[in-house]
């Protein structure tokens, strides 16, 4: 069998929804799939960078707490804990990377009660033993390996009320091979799920939130 035919026959289950994803395009080298039901676009686990490359990546990465587009880039989530928590709420900035800019913000805001958890710079899991307010996750769920496991970590985390704060950028349900192709957002190589309407639906519904808001600039699930 070609590979050519051979892509066009791939199917994997789903790592948000378990559901059947079958081929949707080959680009730069790598595979990507989209799920029939949840509509999520990921890429083939085959071409996953090995940890200590990612590490590397991500070194790169010049997250400077002090700059001021960076902290613009993070806004929409740091506003939002400023409009709908005290200064006395517990949050966790999950996957804060080098530099965890919304946590420098918001403690610059008055707020003093903000964990770091990153696998590779914040590696403390003793934070998972808490419950939080509020949870920060900006420009981290793209990076899931695992979506499923990942959102209902999240979702156990957070005390009634709470809310999940995510930042990231959606593929949605009517862009095509054309445009996933021509789209920069799938051009870094830790990015390995993409989202649209459907998937967050689905997280919604599925890891018991309550409420869902999003637009391209923030995505809000609730309790």
């Amino acid at each position: 069998m070609s590979t050519a035919l051979h892509n066009l026959s791939l199917t994997l289950a789903c790592s948000l929804c378990n559901c059947q994803a079958s081929f949707f395009i080959e680009t730069f080298g790598k595979t990507y799939l989209r799920c029939q039901q949840c509509s999520s676009v990921f890429m083939h686990p085959k071409d996953y960078m090995d940890s200590a490359k990612e590490q590397m990546r991500y070194e790169t990465h010049n997250n400077d707490i002090h700059d001021k587009r960076y902290q613009k880039f993070v806004s929409p989530i740091t506003k939002t804990v400023e409009k709908n928590f005290s200064t006395q709420a517990k949050g966790i900035d999950f996957g804060c990377g080098t530099g965890p800019v919304a946590t420098h913000v918001l403690q610059q805001k008055g707020f003093k009660n903000i964990a770091l958890y990153d696998p590779y710079f914040h590696n403390h899991p003793e934070v998972f033993k808490e419950k939080y307010d509020f949870i920060m996750c900006c420009e981290v769920m793209e990076h899931f390996y695992q979506p499923q496991v990942e959102f209902k970590k999240l979702r156990q985390l957070l005390k009634p009320g709470g809310q999940l704060l995510c930042k990231t950028r959606l593929f949605l349900a009517h862009e095509n091979q054309t445009d996933f192709e021509k789209w920069h957002y799938k051009d870094d190589k830790t990015h390995v799920f993409f989202y649209g309407e459907k998937s967050l639906a689905y997280i919604k519904d599925q890891m018991g939130f309550k409420t869902l808001d999003f637009n391209k600039k923030l995505i809000q699930f609730g309790l």
